[in-house]
């Protein structure tokens, strides 16, 4: 496998679709963490993340093998996109599963929170953790607030912030992730809870 780990990812694809299986092991152990830390920010669940995870791949090799895949450079895109499409695919499912019928007797519908107007209490939550979040976003770096300021509340991509900031696009994500790394940490230092 030693001497695949130079090579890209068309050219492990290819070898693969020629038969060669530890070129795809090469490619699955390239973007596994990437592709899996993807699907779990959407579904924050470990084991569907781990379904759709294995449902991505098993796609991925139908797919090359049938001779379909025609994506040339794009690999980490594709493989993303699959991913993506995966996640559309459980929420549409979960939401048919979820639709129940007022009829049924042992569910009262008409009395679920979810499905109320927001009371009172709720919005004074609500406020409250707005100003918590301004709170925390004050307590960071002043380069990590400016990111995360553009990013959210002027909803500038990463090439828009690196060109305004005068930073490489890996810089200008970096210092995202220490922003939210950092908000974590203060928030728990806070003992601060930013859900209702």
């Amino acid at each position: 496998m030693a001497n695949f780990i130079s090579k890209t990812d068309e050219e492990l694809v290819k070898a693969y679709a020629n038969g060669n299986n530890e070129a795809f092991d090469t490619l699955l152990k390239r973007h596994q963490n990437r592709i899996f830390n993807y699907i779990f920010r959407v579904v924050k669940n470990e084991d569907v993340a781990n379904d759709i995870f294995q449902e991505t791949f098993v796609k991925a090799i139908m797919t090359i093998k049938q001779g379909r895949y025609t994506e040339t450079g794009k690999f980490p895109a594709w493989i993303s996109r699959i991913a993506h499409n995966l996640i559309i695919d459980y929420y549409r499912q979960e939401k048919s599963e979820n639709v129940q019928s007022a009829d049924m007797a042992d569910i009262d519908l008409l009395n679920k929170k979810e499905l109320c107007d927001k009371t009172i209490e709720d919005e004074i939550i609500a406020d409250q953790i707005t100003a918590d979040i301004k709170y925390l976003i004050e307590k960071l770096p002043d380069l990590q607030k400016e990111v995360l300021k553009m990013r959210y509340y002027k909803n500038l991509s990463f090439k828009e912030i690196a060109a305004k900031t005068g930073v490489s696009i890996n810089t200008a994500l970096g210092r995202m992730r220490y922003a939210i790394l950092n908000l974590r940490r203060i928030a728990e230092e806070k003992d601060i809870v930013l859900t209702m």
